[in-house]
């Protein structure tokens, strides 16, 4: 059975594309250079690597952390389970809609399906 649960939102793959947008802003800055282009093309390549570092270290960070930014994942039985759930259930959320539900809720508040 497919559920809904919180997901990994910024993931390694956006780390790895970061990465290598920095590298194409290095790129970018040394071919500037050398063709002796105006400081502010130079200063893109600047912004435009720092921003990219910045981007690689926050999905880097966010896909490798215990409590990660989360958005929604379909997964089914058996794969990874919910790495905000609590044992006793006070975190638990529907399997149909993704809704945050209580421990002694008997259907989900948002969607109606029962738990």
């Amino acid at each position: 059975m497919k559920s809904v649960k919180p997901g990994r939102g910024p993931s390694l793959l956006g780390g790895a594309a970061s990465v290598i947008a920095a590298v194409i802003g290095v790129a970018w800055i040394a071919v500037a250079a050398s063709m002796d282009a105006p400081v502010y093309f130079c200063l893109f390549g600047v912004v435009f690597v720092v921003l990219a570092i910045a981007q690689a270290l926050y999905n880097l960070y966010n896909a490798t952390a215990k409590r990660r930014f989360s958005l929604f994942d379909i997964t089914e039985e058996g794969e990874e389970p919910d790495p905000r759930a609590a044992a006793d259930g006070a975190n638990a959320f529907c399997p149909a809609c993704g809704a945050k539900v209580a421990a002694d809720d008997r259907f989900c508040r948002k969607c109606g399906r029962e738990l």
